[in-house]
Protein backbone atom coordinates (compact mmCIF):
# COMPACT_ATOMS: atom_id res chain seq x y z
CA UNK A 1 0.00 0.00 0.00
CA UNK A 2 0.94 3.52 -0.66
CA UNK A 3 2.08 5.75 2.20
CA UNK A 4 -0.51 8.56 3.33
CA UNK A 5 1.72 11.10 1.21
CA UNK A 6 2.02 9.43 -1.68
CA UNK A 7 -1.90 8.58 -1.60
CA UNK A 8 -2.45 12.17 -0.97
CA UNK A 9 0.04 13.22 -4.15
CA UNK A 10 -1.87 11.29 -6.29
CA UNK A 11 -5.55 12.25 -5.33
CA UNK A 12 -6.93 14.74 -7.89
CA UNK A 13 -8.54 17.73 -6.08
CA UNK A 14 -11.71 19.77 -7.06
CA UNK A 15 -10.78 23.53 -7.13
CA UNK A 16 -12.10 24.91 -4.00
CA UNK A 17 -14.51 27.42 -5.92
CA UNK A 18 -15.94 24.35 -7.44
CA UNK A 19 -16.45 22.52 -4.58
CA UNK A 20 -18.17 25.60 -2.87
CA UNK A 21 -20.49 26.10 -5.27
CA UNK A 22 -21.51 22.30 -5.05
CA UNK A 23 -22.09 23.54 -1.02
CA UNK A 24 -24.71 26.30 -2.10
CA UNK A 25 -21.13 28.96 -1.11
CA UNK A 26 -21.41 31.92 -3.16
CA UNK A 27 -18.38 32.96 -4.75
CA UNK A 28 -18.04 36.82 -2.46
CA UNK A 29 -18.45 34.25 0.52
CA UNK A 30 -15.35 32.57 -0.52
CA UNK A 31 -11.34 33.62 0.15
CA UNK A 32 -9.16 31.75 -1.62
CA UNK A 33 -5.61 30.54 -0.60
CA UNK A 34 -4.98 28.98 -3.97
CA UNK A 35 -6.58 26.35 -5.81
CA UNK A 36 -7.45 24.01 -2.90
CA UNK A 37 -8.11 26.15 0.02
CA UNK A 38 -10.24 28.81 1.19
CA UNK A 39 -11.78 30.83 4.26
CA UNK A 40 -15.46 31.04 4.52
CA UNK A 41 -16.31 34.76 5.11
CA UNK A 42 -18.85 36.22 7.90
CA UNK A 43 -20.61 37.01 4.83
CA UNK A 44 -21.46 33.34 4.77
CA UNK A 45 -22.46 32.97 8.51
CA UNK A 46 -25.09 35.92 8.07
CA UNK A 47 -26.84 34.81 5.10
CA UNK A 48 -26.99 31.51 7.26
CA UNK A 49 -27.95 32.49 10.36
CA UNK A 50 -31.30 31.30 10.28
CA UNK A 51 -31.34 28.21 8.96
CA UNK A 52 -32.03 24.98 11.24
CA UNK A 53 -28.31 23.36 12.64
CA UNK A 54 -27.62 19.68 11.14
CA UNK A 55 -26.98 17.19 13.58
CA UNK A 56 -24.03 17.15 15.30
CA UNK A 57 -21.41 13.67 16.07
CA UNK A 58 -18.81 13.19 18.28
CA UNK A 59 -15.70 11.22 17.30
CA UNK A 60 -13.68 10.05 20.78
CA UNK A 61 -11.34 7.38 21.67
CA UNK A 62 -10.40 4.82 24.55
CA UNK A 63 -6.53 6.32 26.15
CA UNK A 64 -3.85 5.72 23.16
CA UNK A 65 -0.73 4.22 22.40
CA UNK A 66 1.93 7.04 21.68
CA UNK A 67 1.55 6.25 18.14
CA UNK A 68 -2.48 7.54 18.42
CA UNK A 69 -5.48 5.51 17.75
CA UNK A 70 -6.93 7.24 14.14
CA UNK A 71 -9.73 9.61 15.23
CA UNK A 72 -8.80 11.91 12.49
CA UNK A 73 -8.71 8.73 10.16
CA UNK A 74 -12.08 7.14 11.36
CA UNK A 75 -13.67 10.68 11.34
CA UNK A 76 -12.90 11.22 7.68
CA UNK A 77 -13.92 8.19 6.42
CA UNK A 78 -17.14 8.31 8.54
CA UNK A 79 -17.73 11.42 6.72
CA UNK A 80 -16.83 10.37 3.86
CA UNK A 81 -19.46 7.18 3.99
CA UNK A 82 -21.95 9.09 4.98
CA UNK A 83 -21.94 11.06 2.03
CA UNK A 84 -22.00 7.81 0.11
CA UNK A 85 -25.42 6.71 1.94
CA UNK A 86 -26.68 9.99 0.92
CA UNK A 87 -26.45 11.82 3.50
CA UNK A 88 -25.19 15.25 3.27
CA UNK A 89 -22.09 15.29 5.57
CA UNK A 90 -19.43 18.13 6.48
CA UNK A 91 -16.57 17.73 8.40
CA UNK A 92 -14.88 19.83 11.15
CA UNK A 93 -11.46 19.34 12.36
CA UNK A 94 -8.84 21.00 14.42
CA UNK A 95 -5.93 22.40 12.57
CA UNK A 96 -2.57 20.32 12.74
CA UNK A 97 0.70 22.16 15.16
CA UNK A 98 3.88 21.65 13.49
CA UNK A 99 5.11 20.05 16.99
CA UNK A 100 3.83 17.11 16.49
CA UNK A 101 4.09 16.67 13.10
CA UNK A 102 7.98 16.93 13.69
CA UNK A 103 8.10 15.09 17.05
CA UNK A 104 6.54 11.86 17.85
CA UNK A 105 2.99 11.61 16.04
CA UNK A 106 3.53 13.10 12.44
CA UNK A 107 0.81 14.67 10.82
CA UNK A 108 -2.94 15.05 11.78
CA UNK A 109 -4.77 14.67 8.37
CA UNK A 110 -6.15 11.52 8.65
CA UNK A 111 -4.48 8.50 7.11
CA UNK A 112 -4.58 5.88 3.64
CA UNK A 113 -7.50 6.86 1.91
CA UNK A 114 -9.51 9.00 4.92
CA UNK A 115 -7.45 11.85 4.50
CA UNK A 116 -8.05 15.67 3.92
CA UNK A 117 -6.00 17.37 1.21
CA UNK A 118 -3.91 18.91 0.86
CA UNK A 119 -2.27 17.33 3.27
CA UNK A 120 0.97 18.89 3.60
CA UNK A 121 -0.46 22.13 3.00
CA UNK A 122 -2.24 21.14 6.08
CA UNK A 123 -0.12 19.68 7.96
CA UNK A 124 2.72 22.64 7.20
CA UNK A 125 2.03 25.67 7.40
CA UNK A 126 -1.81 25.59 5.99
CA UNK A 127 -3.71 29.67 5.96
CA UNK A 128 -1.30 30.51 8.51
CA UNK A 129 -3.67 30.76 11.31
CA UNK A 130 -1.34 29.16 13.90
CA UNK A 131 1.63 31.51 12.63
CA UNK A 132 -1.20 34.41 13.66
CA UNK A 133 -1.89 33.06 16.94
CA UNK A 134 1.99 33.28 17.74
CA UNK A 135 2.35 36.57 16.92
CA UNK A 136 -0.40 37.62 18.64
CA UNK A 137 0.30 35.82 22.18
CA UNK A 138 4.26 37.45 21.15
CA UNK A 139 2.86 40.74 20.49
CA UNK A 140 1.11 40.78 24.12
CA UNK A 141 3.91 39.91 25.63
CA UNK A 142 6.42 42.71 23.72
CA UNK A 143 3.85 44.97 24.73
CA UNK A 144 4.05 43.71 28.69
CA UNK A 145 7.80 43.99 28.66
CA UNK A 146 7.74 47.18 26.70
CA UNK A 147 5.08 48.65 29.19
CA UNK A 148 7.72 48.22 32.20
CA UNK A 149 10.59 49.29 30.13
CA UNK A 150 8.67 52.33 29.72
CA UNK A 151 7.66 53.70 33.22
CA UNK A 152 5.59 50.82 34.23
CA UNK A 153 2.30 52.92 34.72
CA UNK A 154 0.06 49.77 35.85
CA UNK A 155 2.97 48.91 38.32
CA UNK A 156 2.80 45.37 36.98
CA UNK A 157 4.88 42.92 38.94
CA UNK A 158 7.81 41.44 36.76
CA UNK A 159 7.99 38.70 38.71
CA UNK A 160 4.32 37.59 38.68
CA UNK A 161 3.34 38.13 34.95
CA UNK A 162 1.64 35.16 34.16
CA UNK A 163 1.54 35.11 30.46
CA UNK A 164 4.47 33.12 28.24
CA UNK A 165 5.28 33.71 25.02
CA UNK A 166 5.09 30.89 22.39
CA UNK A 167 6.35 28.16 19.67
CA UNK A 168 4.56 26.08 17.29
CA UNK A 169 7.47 23.88 18.17
CA UNK A 170 7.94 21.05 20.78
CA UNK A 171 11.15 22.65 21.97
CA UNK A 172 12.12 21.62 25.83
CA UNK A 173 15.26 24.18 26.05
CA UNK A 174 12.56 27.50 26.07
CA UNK A 175 10.45 26.17 28.94
CA UNK A 176 12.18 27.88 31.52
CA UNK A 177 14.09 31.28 30.49
CA UNK A 178 15.63 34.73 31.51
CA UNK A 179 15.01 37.64 29.41
CA UNK A 180 16.02 41.53 29.64
CA UNK A 181 19.61 40.93 30.01
CA UNK A 182 22.41 43.13 28.52
CA UNK A 183 21.80 46.17 30.55
CA UNK A 184 19.09 49.08 30.64
CA UNK A 185 18.23 49.16 27.06
CA UNK A 186 17.51 45.81 26.52
CA UNK A 187 14.20 45.64 29.06
CA UNK A 188 14.09 44.52 32.57
CA UNK A 189 15.47 41.37 33.42
CA UNK A 190 12.99 38.14 34.68
CA UNK A 191 11.95 34.87 34.23
CA UNK A 192 10.22 33.73 31.63
CA UNK A 193 9.39 30.37 29.61
CA UNK A 194 7.96 29.50 25.99
CA UNK A 195 4.55 27.19 25.88
CA UNK A 196 3.50 25.28 22.63
CA UNK A 197 1.43 27.52 20.39
CA UNK A 198 -1.95 25.36 20.81
CA UNK A 199 -1.49 25.46 24.69
CA UNK A 200 -1.83 29.67 24.50
CA UNK A 201 -4.59 30.80 25.63
CA UNK A 202 -4.83 32.79 22.14
CA UNK A 203 -5.55 30.11 20.75
CA UNK A 204 -8.31 29.12 23.32
CA UNK A 205 -10.32 32.32 22.84
CA UNK A 206 -9.72 31.89 19.28
CA UNK A 207 -11.46 28.14 19.31
CA UNK A 208 -14.18 29.78 21.79
CA UNK A 209 -14.97 33.19 20.06
CA UNK A 210 -18.45 33.09 18.35
CA UNK A 211 -17.47 36.17 16.60
CA UNK A 212 -15.03 39.06 16.06
CA UNK A 213 -16.66 41.23 19.24
CA UNK A 214 -16.63 38.27 21.34
CA UNK A 215 -12.96 37.63 20.33
CA UNK A 216 -12.06 41.07 20.67
CA UNK A 217 -13.88 40.75 24.72
CA UNK A 218 -12.58 37.16 25.45
CA UNK A 219 -8.79 38.90 24.25
CA UNK A 220 -9.47 41.85 26.82
CA UNK A 221 -10.30 39.45 29.62
CA UNK A 222 -6.98 37.65 29.38
CA UNK A 223 -5.39 38.13 32.92
CA UNK A 224 -1.39 38.77 32.30
CA UNK A 225 -0.23 39.34 35.63
CA UNK A 226 -0.59 41.42 39.26
CA UNK A 227 0.55 44.63 40.31
CA UNK A 228 3.17 45.10 42.85
CA UNK A 229 -0.05 45.48 45.08
CA UNK A 230 -1.04 42.16 44.39
CA UNK A 231 -3.88 43.59 42.21
CA UNK A 232 -4.64 41.40 38.61
CA UNK A 233 -4.15 43.05 35.37
CA UNK A 234 -5.75 42.71 32.22
CA UNK A 235 -5.18 43.28 28.45
CA UNK A 236 -7.74 45.79 29.12
CA UNK A 237 -5.94 47.65 31.38
CA UNK A 238 -2.90 47.57 29.42
CA UNK A 239 -5.05 48.73 26.18
CA UNK A 240 -3.61 46.26 23.58
CA UNK A 241 -6.83 44.64 23.11
CA UNK A 242 -7.88 45.61 19.63
CA UNK A 243 -4.23 45.13 18.38
CA UNK A 244 -4.73 41.50 18.85
CA UNK A 245 -8.08 41.55 17.57
CA UNK A 246 -6.91 43.03 13.85
CA UNK A 247 -4.02 39.81 14.44
CA UNK A 248 -6.73 37.42 14.15
CA UNK A 249 -8.76 39.24 11.97
CA UNK A 250 -8.45 36.70 8.74
CA UNK A 251 -7.79 34.08 10.99
CA UNK A 252 -11.08 33.63 12.77
CA UNK A 253 -12.72 32.87 9.42
CA UNK A 254 -12.60 29.06 9.02
CA UNK A 255 -10.83 27.04 6.43
CA UNK A 256 -12.65 25.18 4.02
CA UNK A 257 -10.57 22.30 2.19
CA UNK A 258 -11.50 18.50 1.40
CA UNK A 259 -11.02 14.54 1.98
CA UNK A 260 -9.62 12.41 -0.90
CA UNK A 261 -13.28 11.87 -1.97
CA UNK A 262 -14.07 15.41 -1.94
CA UNK A 263 -16.74 15.71 1.11
CA UNK A 264 -15.74 19.33 2.46
CA UNK A 265 -14.26 20.06 5.79
CA UNK A 266 -13.49 22.94 7.81
CA UNK A 267 -10.39 22.85 9.66
CA UNK A 268 -9.76 25.84 12.01
CA UNK A 269 -8.34 25.79 15.21
CA UNK A 270 -6.06 23.81 17.42
CA UNK A 271 -5.65 23.36 21.04
CA UNK A 272 -3.99 20.00 21.86
CA UNK A 273 -6.51 18.00 24.56
CA UNK A 274 -3.66 17.00 27.30
CA UNK A 275 -3.12 20.80 28.02
CA UNK A 276 -5.28 22.97 26.70
CA UNK A 277 -9.61 22.29 25.80
CA UNK A 278 -8.84 19.96 22.65
CA UNK A 279 -11.85 20.83 20.07
CA UNK A 280 -11.96 22.94 16.89
CA UNK A 281 -13.03 26.43 16.42
CA UNK A 282 -16.61 27.10 17.85
CA UNK A 283 -17.26 28.96 14.29
CA UNK A 284 -15.93 25.90 11.80
CA UNK A 285 -18.38 23.60 14.08
CA UNK A 286 -21.21 25.92 13.77
CA UNK A 287 -21.15 26.88 10.41
CA UNK A 288 -20.62 23.19 9.28
CA UNK A 289 -23.97 22.64 11.39
CA UNK A 290 -25.69 25.26 8.73
CA UNK A 291 -24.09 23.69 5.46
CA UNK A 292 -24.74 20.18 6.43
CA UNK A 293 -27.65 18.02 7.49
CA UNK A 294 -24.62 16.22 9.48
CA UNK A 295 -21.46 17.34 10.98
CA UNK A 296 -18.44 14.58 12.40
CA UNK A 297 -16.07 16.42 14.43
CA UNK A 298 -13.72 15.11 16.83
CA UNK A 299 -11.69 15.91 20.00
CA UNK A 300 -8.71 15.17 20.77
CA UNK A 301 -7.22 11.87 23.00
CA UNK A 302 -9.19 9.67 24.62
CA UNK A 303 -12.92 10.84 26.03
CA UNK A 304 -11.44 11.56 29.35
CA UNK A 305 -9.72 14.58 28.00
CA UNK A 306 -11.38 15.58 24.95
CA UNK A 307 -14.72 15.00 24.83
CA UNK A 308 -14.89 16.01 28.31
CA UNK A 309 -13.86 19.16 27.28
CA UNK A 310 -15.80 19.22 24.30
CA UNK A 311 -19.02 18.38 26.47
CA UNK A 312 -18.55 20.67 29.43
CA UNK A 313 -16.50 23.70 27.76
CA UNK A 314 -17.18 23.99 24.40
CA UNK A 315 -20.82 23.12 23.82
CA UNK A 316 -21.49 25.00 27.33
CA UNK A 317 -19.92 27.70 25.86
CA UNK A 318 -21.97 27.50 22.02
CA UNK A 319 -24.88 26.21 22.75
CA UNK A 320 -24.11 22.80 21.24
CA UNK A 321 -26.31 19.16 21.31
CA UNK A 322 -24.60 16.45 20.28
CA UNK A 323 -26.52 13.89 18.69
CA UNK A 324 -24.25 10.55 19.03
CA UNK A 325 -20.82 9.83 20.26
CA UNK A 326 -18.80 7.41 17.97
CA UNK A 327 -15.74 5.62 20.54
CA UNK A 328 -13.17 4.52 18.31
CA UNK A 329 -11.10 1.83 19.79
CA UNK A 330 -7.89 -0.43 18.48
CA UNK A 331 -7.11 -3.94 19.57
CA UNK A 332 -3.49 -2.25 19.58
CA UNK A 333 -4.71 -0.03 22.02
CA UNK A 334 -6.82 -2.09 24.08
CA UNK A 335 -3.96 -4.58 24.71
CA UNK A 336 -1.53 -1.67 25.35
CA UNK A 337 -3.78 -0.80 27.79
CA UNK A 338 -3.77 -4.43 28.90
CA UNK A 339 0.45 -4.58 29.72
CA UNK A 340 1.79 -5.49 26.42
CA UNK A 341 4.61 -3.42 25.37
CA UNK A 342 4.73 -1.09 22.39
CA UNK A 343 6.81 -3.00 20.57
CA UNK A 344 4.79 -5.98 20.83
CA UNK A 345 0.96 -4.59 20.20
CA UNK A 346 1.32 -6.36 16.45
CA UNK A 347 1.78 -9.96 17.93
CA UNK A 348 -1.68 -11.97 19.06
CA UNK A 349 -2.48 -11.58 22.63
CA UNK A 350 -6.04 -12.07 23.52
CA UNK A 351 -5.32 -12.52 26.68
CA UNK A 352 -4.13 -9.12 27.40
CA UNK A 353 -6.71 -7.85 25.05
CA UNK A 354 -9.14 -9.36 27.39
CA UNK A 355 -7.30 -7.45 30.45
CA UNK A 356 -7.50 -4.18 28.80
CA UNK A 357 -11.13 -3.93 27.62
CA UNK A 358 -11.34 -2.47 30.93
CA UNK A 359 -10.57 0.71 30.09
CA UNK A 360 -12.73 0.15 27.11
CA UNK A 361 -15.61 -0.02 29.10
CA UNK A 362 -15.08 2.82 31.32
CA UNK A 363 -15.10 4.80 28.52
CA UNK A 364 -17.92 3.84 27.66
CA UNK A 365 -19.74 4.13 31.05
CA UNK A 366 -18.08 7.66 31.02
CA UNK A 367 -19.35 9.10 27.95
CA UNK A 368 -23.30 7.74 28.97
CA UNK A 369 -22.82 10.14 31.76
CA UNK A 370 -23.57 12.95 29.65
CA UNK A 371 -26.75 11.16 28.25
CA UNK A 372 -25.37 10.31 24.76
CA UNK A 373 -25.86 7.33 22.36
CA UNK A 374 -22.31 5.80 21.47
CA UNK A 375 -21.50 3.21 18.90
CA UNK A 376 -18.08 1.92 19.08
CA UNK A 377 -15.50 2.01 16.09
CA UNK A 378 -13.24 -1.07 15.87
CA UNK A 379 -10.35 1.04 13.33
CA UNK A 380 -8.56 -1.92 11.98
CA UNK A 381 -4.97 -2.67 11.37
CA UNK A 382 -3.42 -5.09 9.60
CA UNK A 383 -2.03 -7.48 12.57
CA UNK A 384 -5.39 -7.67 14.25
CA UNK A 385 -6.39 -11.20 14.19
CA UNK A 386 -9.96 -12.81 13.58
CA UNK A 387 -9.68 -14.23 17.54
CA UNK A 388 -8.87 -10.71 19.11
CA UNK A 389 -11.90 -8.70 16.76
CA UNK A 390 -14.44 -11.24 18.37
CA UNK A 391 -13.11 -10.50 21.74
CA UNK A 392 -13.36 -6.95 21.20
CA UNK A 393 -16.99 -7.65 19.64
CA UNK A 394 -18.36 -9.95 22.52
CA UNK A 395 -17.13 -6.66 24.99
CA UNK A 396 -19.52 -4.31 23.06
CA UNK A 397 -22.32 -6.64 22.92
CA UNK A 398 -22.20 -6.71 27.09
CA UNK A 399 -22.46 -3.24 27.09
CA UNK A 400 -24.83 -3.07 25.09
CA UNK A 401 -23.85 -0.94 22.08
CA UNK A 402 -23.60 -0.92 18.58
CA UNK A 403 -19.78 -1.95 17.13
CA UNK A 404 -18.56 -1.53 13.67
CA UNK A 405 -15.02 -2.60 12.10
CA UNK A 406 -14.54 0.33 10.10
CA UNK A 407 -11.38 -0.36 6.89
CA UNK A 408 -11.25 3.42 6.06
CA UNK A 409 -7.93 3.44 6.25
CA UNK A 410 -7.64 0.99 3.33
CA UNK A 411 -11.14 1.43 1.73
CA UNK A 412 -11.73 5.43 2.73
CA UNK A 413 -15.89 6.04 2.51
CA UNK A 414 -16.06 2.39 1.86
CA UNK A 415 -14.79 1.20 4.35
CA UNK A 416 -17.20 2.74 6.85
CA UNK A 417 -20.41 2.48 5.41
CA UNK A 418 -21.21 -0.31 7.95
CA UNK A 419 -20.31 2.49 10.62
CA UNK A 420 -22.11 5.09 9.07
CA UNK A 421 -25.35 2.92 8.58
CA UNK A 422 -25.20 2.34 12.81
CA UNK A 423 -24.58 6.07 13.32
CA UNK A 424 -26.92 7.41 11.27
CA UNK A 425 -29.89 4.75 11.97
CA UNK A 426 -29.30 6.50 16.15
CA UNK A 427 -28.97 10.06 15.06
CA UNK A 428 -32.14 9.19 13.35
CA UNK A 429 -33.75 7.56 16.15
CA UNK A 430 -33.31 11.01 18.47
CA UNK A 431 -32.04 9.36 21.67
CA UNK A 432 -29.87 11.97 22.16
CA UNK A 433 -30.44 13.56 26.50
CA UNK A 434 -27.56 15.55 26.02
CA UNK A 435 -26.37 17.10 29.85
CA UNK A 436 -23.52 18.22 31.41
CA UNK A 437 -21.09 16.88 34.05
CA UNK A 438 -21.58 19.75 36.48
CA UNK A 439 -22.99 22.42 37.12
CA UNK A 440 -21.20 25.60 36.75
CA UNK A 441 -22.37 27.22 40.39
CA UNK A 442 -20.37 24.74 41.57
CA UNK A 443 -16.84 25.69 43.36
CA UNK A 444 -13.40 25.22 40.99
CA UNK A 445 -12.71 21.97 43.64
CA UNK A 446 -16.24 20.17 43.41
CA UNK A 447 -16.03 20.35 39.80
CA UNK A 448 -12.19 18.99 39.74
CA UNK A 449 -13.75 16.56 42.56
CA UNK A 450 -16.81 15.60 40.21
CA UNK A 451 -14.53 15.14 37.09
CA UNK A 452 -11.54 12.97 39.20
CA UNK A 453 -14.57 10.86 40.39
CA UNK A 454 -16.68 10.54 37.96
CA UNK A 455 -14.53 10.38 34.94
CA UNK A 456 -10.84 9.54 36.00
CA UNK A 457 -12.69 7.42 38.70
CA UNK A 458 -9.93 8.66 41.10
CA UNK A 459 -10.83 8.76 45.32
CA UNK A 460 -10.29 12.77 45.36
CA UNK A 461 -7.98 15.18 44.46
CA UNK A 462 -4.63 16.35 45.98
CA UNK A 463 -4.31 19.96 45.64
CA UNK A 464 -0.66 20.96 46.35
CA UNK A 465 0.08 24.29 48.74
CA UNK A 466 0.21 26.49 45.24
CA UNK A 467 -3.03 25.08 43.91
CA UNK A 468 -4.65 25.93 47.34
CA UNK A 469 -3.14 29.44 46.87
CA UNK A 470 -5.10 30.08 43.51
CA UNK A 471 -8.43 28.09 44.83
CA UNK A 472 -8.14 31.34 47.25
CA UNK A 473 -7.30 33.70 44.38
CA UNK A 474 -10.19 32.65 42.18
CA UNK A 475 -12.58 33.06 44.84
CA UNK A 476 -11.42 36.68 45.19
CA UNK A 477 -11.64 37.63 41.76
CA UNK A 478 -14.83 35.92 41.65
CA UNK A 479 -14.11 33.09 39.04
CA UNK A 480 -15.03 30.62 40.61
CA UNK A 481 -18.35 30.12 38.01
CA UNK A 482 -15.91 29.32 35.63
CA UNK A 483 -15.86 25.63 34.20
CA UNK A 484 -12.68 23.68 34.64
CA UNK A 485 -9.81 22.67 32.20
CA UNK A 486 -7.56 19.60 32.78
CA UNK A 487 -3.84 19.19 32.00
CA UNK A 488 -3.16 15.73 32.02
CA UNK A 489 -1.98 12.72 30.58
CA UNK A 490 -3.49 11.37 27.55
CA UNK A 491 -1.99 7.93 28.46
CA UNK A 492 -4.16 6.76 31.40
CA UNK A 493 -7.31 7.57 32.89
CA UNK A 494 -5.28 9.14 35.61
CA UNK A 495 -2.47 11.80 36.13
CA UNK A 496 0.34 8.81 35.53
CA UNK A 497 1.24 7.38 32.23
CA UNK A 498 2.15 4.67 33.53
CA UNK A 499 -1.36 3.37 34.89
CA UNK A 500 -2.65 2.00 32.26
CA UNK A 501 -6.00 -0.01 31.93
CA UNK A 502 -8.49 1.10 34.85
CA UNK A 503 -6.65 2.43 37.78
CA UNK A 504 -7.83 2.42 41.09
CA UNK A 505 -6.66 3.54 44.24
CA UNK A 506 -5.35 6.91 43.35
CA UNK A 507 -6.03 10.66 43.72
CA UNK A 508 -6.19 13.18 41.20
CA UNK A 509 -2.61 15.94 42.01
CA UNK A 510 -3.72 19.15 41.25
CA UNK A 511 0.36 21.11 41.23
CA UNK A 512 -1.04 24.77 40.09
CA UNK A 513 -4.11 26.21 38.68
CA UNK A 514 -4.41 28.90 35.89
CA UNK A 515 -6.61 31.69 35.47
CA UNK A 516 -7.63 31.52 31.63
CA UNK A 517 -10.51 34.53 32.05
CA UNK A 518 -10.37 35.41 28.11
CA UNK A 519 -11.36 31.59 27.15
CA UNK A 520 -13.37 31.33 30.19
CA UNK A 521 -11.90 28.63 32.28
CA UNK A 522 -9.70 27.79 35.03
CA UNK A 523 -6.95 25.34 34.05
CA UNK A 524 -6.23 22.31 36.52
CA UNK A 525 -2.05 21.23 35.91
CA UNK A 526 -1.77 17.24 37.61
CA UNK A 527 0.90 14.78 37.10
CA UNK A 528 4.21 16.18 35.36
CA UNK A 529 2.03 17.87 32.33
CA UNK A 530 4.27 20.22 29.94
CA UNK A 531 2.64 22.86 28.18
CA UNK A 532 5.96 22.91 25.88
CA UNK A 533 6.67 19.58 25.29
CA UNK A 534 10.20 18.07 23.77
CA UNK A 535 11.21 16.04 21.00
CA UNK A 536 11.66 12.27 20.91
CA UNK A 537 14.79 10.59 20.90
CA UNK A 538 13.95 10.05 17.25
CA UNK A 539 11.66 12.82 15.80
CA UNK A 540 9.89 12.52 12.79
CA UNK A 541 11.42 15.49 11.02
CA UNK A 542 14.71 13.39 10.77
CA UNK A 543 12.43 11.16 8.07
CA UNK A 544 10.99 14.39 5.77
CA UNK A 545 12.33 15.51 2.98
CA UNK A 546 12.10 17.70 0.26
CA UNK A 547 12.98 17.71 -3.79
CA UNK A 548 12.50 19.31 -6.78
CA UNK A 549 10.43 17.89 -9.79
CA UNK A 550 11.27 18.55 -12.88
CA UNK A 551 8.25 17.08 -14.16
CA UNK A 552 5.76 19.82 -12.10
CA UNK A 553 8.18 22.23 -11.52
CA UNK A 554 7.91 22.45 -8.10
CA UNK A 555 9.20 21.05 -4.38
CA UNK A 556 7.81 17.97 -3.50
CA UNK A 557 7.70 16.76 -0.01
CA UNK A 558 8.60 13.21 0.83
CA UNK A 559 8.29 11.38 4.78
CA UNK A 560 5.39 13.50 5.98
CA UNK A 561 2.64 10.89 7.56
Amino acid sequence: MLSDIEIAQSCKMKEITKLAEEWGIKDEELEPYGHYKAKLSEKLYQRLADKPDGKLILVTAINPTPAGEGKTTVSVGLAQAMNRLGKKTMLALREPSLGPVFGVKGGAAGGGYSQVVPMEDINLHFTGDIHAITATNNLLCALIDNHIQQGNQLQIDPRRILFKRCLDMNDRALRQIVIGLGGKPNGTPREDGFQISVASEIMAVFCLAKDLDDLKERLNNILIGYTYSGQPVDVRELGCGGALTAMLKDAIDPNLVQTLEGTPALIHGGPFANIAHGCNSVRATRLALKLGDYCVTEAGFGSDLGAEKFFDIKCRYAGLKPSCVVLVATIRALKYNGGVPKTELKGENVEALKKGLVNLETHVENLKKFGLPVVAAINRFESDTDAEIAALRDCCERLQIPVSLTEVFAKGGEGGLDLAKKVTEIVEKGSSDFRFLYDLDLSIKEKLETIAREIYRADGVNFDGKAQKMLKEIDNMQLSHLPVCVAKTQYSLSDDPAKLGKPTGFKLNVRDLRISAGAGFIVALTGDIMTMPGLPKVPAAMNIDCFYDEKTGTGVITGLF
